[in-house]
């Protein structure tokens, strides 16, 4: 397992866990991040990666990509 922050770009992961308080996990659930679903690094700008997750593209900060474990 790797933080989402390290896997490389444009090849589909599959989530495996999601750290981080109840707050952080609540808001990356709402955002589309669940175990067991996938996500796909679309690029990295500036720090902050652009993603895609359940057909949508999210911008999350790195912070929060090392809390998403692949």
């Amino acid at each position: 397992m790797i933080p989402l922050s390290m896997a490389d770009r444009g090849k589909s992961q599959i989530i495996k866990r999601i750290g981080g308080s109840p707050e952080v996990k609540k808001h990356l659930e709402n955002l589309g991040f669940n175990v067991g679903g996938e996500v796909c690094i679309v690029s990295a700008l500036a720090g902050n990666l652009i993603v895609k997750v359940k057909e949508s593209r999210v911008a999350v900060s790195e912070e929060l990509a090392r809390k998403i474990m692949v």
